[in-house]
């Protein structure tokens, strides 16, 4: 999903420094965190409310010799003294701390009540990526989404055509890949970085430099490269939008174990070999986008829309299983938002075979039919299989970001270019697309006034954070297998408070 990209100018005093990339663990600098608003909802015990560390990606950061202050990576390459070669490289360079003037200051981090405001351009450095800690400091904030519901606090008023404020869940590994290879550094310093697209442009993998290292010749600020290692895991997109269009997607991928996974070869499903398909994992995933799926006035800009995006609203998220237990196979992911007091739900996809509004294996089969897709998520094995690495373990991604590949278009615009804008599926917003929405223009029109803010997260049981559950499966049982009917919505005593793309037609 979101590719690591821009990577931006750190001053310190008398000396200028271009981030890189590497392993062991700065000593500068000390990590001045922002945070977010957590509540923790069961039916049992009700809510607990903390502020949560949040921490910045490593492919952002400074990254110097350890016994100095040279870079080991400038503009797009690496520098071949220090890094001869992968190991040494992961050995001789240190990732640096990031202190709270620098989280505002270089990269566009700034506080707000319960959460934090993600500038698009601060000076040289284009858009962030944060990922939740836990309560040690020291390893990622582990969810487990099965059963559960998660909310969370969006301001998309300023995420303009081209650009994507996206929230979701990753397996990263909880230490950040700590202790792999020469991996020094771990989730304290934002390490270990891993997504469904299997990205290329991860500087370092499984502890060491990746190998191979060229410039990314689609990036015209001269800041991206590619490896030979792609970094797999599944992934779940809570919300990829702005302020045209949205979506959320399960991507699960054929690996049975967390943390990054390196790929290399045909099991990246690179789309430059043409291999998107025989990967790991299952880039395209099954979303829903309510414009693509025929809803032209449920969300967008103005008064006139469902959920008006000039406003902030909280979105609801919930996995239900096919039994309503936490070990019952993931079923059903559905979505509701609350705007102005009120809850609305997604709405139902009248397109489709029986006017569904949720995501079950169902729905992507259908819909990956009306609109000509290859079916790579019932491949993968569907919700079930997405729901199996839930139960390992994934960490929370909050990022801004552009599309050096095909400008957003897979999210706002029509897409693929080659295909009639009219045909099922391929219109996804209302966004022109093409040089209109190209990162250079993107960044030059909304760079000084483009942001995304989240705030207040909350995962609870379903029903906990707004009363609003679903009814009791009804448990049908069949020579085969046991599946679920999950009927209408209704309201329940919930408790009081509030809560990667890659360049393809089917993404």
């Amino acid at each position: 999903m979101l590719s690591a990209f821009s990577l931006e100018m750190l001053l310190l005093p008398l000396l200028q420094f271009l981030p890189a990339f590497a392993q062991q663990a700065g000593t500068l600098k000390t990590e001045g965190h922002p945070t977010m608003t957590l509540r923790e909802c069961s039916i049992s015990s009700g809510c607990t409310v903390k502020e949560a560390k949040l921490v910045l990606d490593a492919n952002w950061r400074w990254i110097h010799t350890t016994e100095g202050y040279t870079n080991c990576y400038t503009g797009n390459q690496f520098d071949t003294e220090i890094c001869s070669d992968p190991d040494s490289c992961a050995l001789n360079c240190a990732v640096e701390a990031v202190d709270a003037d620098q989280y505002e200051q270089t990269y566009g981090i700034t506080s707000i009540p319960g959460g934090v405001k993600l500038d698009f351009v601060t000076g040289s450095n284009v858009g962030s990526r944060l990922f939740m800690m836990d309560d040690d400091g020291e390893s990622y904030k582990m969810f487990k989404l099965k059963n559960r519901e998660f909310a969370l606090d969006i301001d998309v008023s300023n995420v303009e055509c081209g650009m994507n404020g996206a929230m979701y869940f990753i397996e990263m590994a909880a230490d950040g890949g700590k202790g792999i290879g020469n991996n020094d550094a771990g989730a304290k310093y934002g390490t270990g970085y891993c997504d469904a697209q299997c990205p290329h442009d991860i500087k370092f993998v499984d502890g060491k430099a990746n190998a191979d290292w060229e410039a990314n010749t689609k990036d015209f600020s001269g800041n991206m490269g590619q490896g030979q290692y792609g970094a797999c895991c599944a992934e779940m997109d809570i919300w990829e939008a702005n302020n045209m269009a949205n979506a959320y997607t399960p991507h699960p991928c054929n690996i049975d174990t967390p943390g990054q996974y390196a790929c290399e070869g045909t099991e990246c499903g690179d789309n430059e070999a043409g291999e998107r398909y025989q990967g790991l994992c299952d880039k395209d995933g099954c979303d829903i986008n309510p414009f693509r799926m025929g809803n032209v006035t449920f969300y967008g800009k103005g008064p006139e829309f469902t959920i008006n995006t000039l406003k902030p609203m909280t979105v609801v998220t919930q996995f239900l299983t096919h039994d309503g237990t936490d070990t019952g196979d993931l079923s059903e992911i559905r979505r509701f938002y609350v705007q102005d007091g009120k809850v609305v739900h997604s709405p139902v996809i009248k397109i489709l075979p029986g006017e569904r509004d949720s995501i079950t294996d169902e729905f992507c089969q259908d819909s990956k039919v009306l609109f000509d897709n290859t079916d790579d998520f019932t491949a993968k094995g569907g919700n079930a299989q997405m729901g199996r690495s839930l139960d390992r373990g994934h960490v929370a991604a909050f990022s801004l970001w552009d599309d050096v590949e095909v400008n957003m278009m897979w999210l706002d615009s029509s897409y693929p270019t080659d295909k009639p804008s009219t045909d099922p599926g391929v219109k996804r917003g209302e966004c022109p697309g093409g040089d209109e929405s190209s990162p250079e223009s993107v960044r030059r029109k909304y760079g000084s006034t483009g942001y995304v803010s989240f705030a207040n997260a909350a995962v609870g049981e379903i029903g906990t954070l707004f009363g609003v559950s679903p009814a009791m499966p009804t448990i049908t049982a069949t020579t085969s297998s046991t599946s679920a009917s999950i009927g209408d919505f209704e309201p329940v005593n919930g408790g009081t408070g509030q809560a990667c793309r890659g360049a393809n037609i089917n993404d």
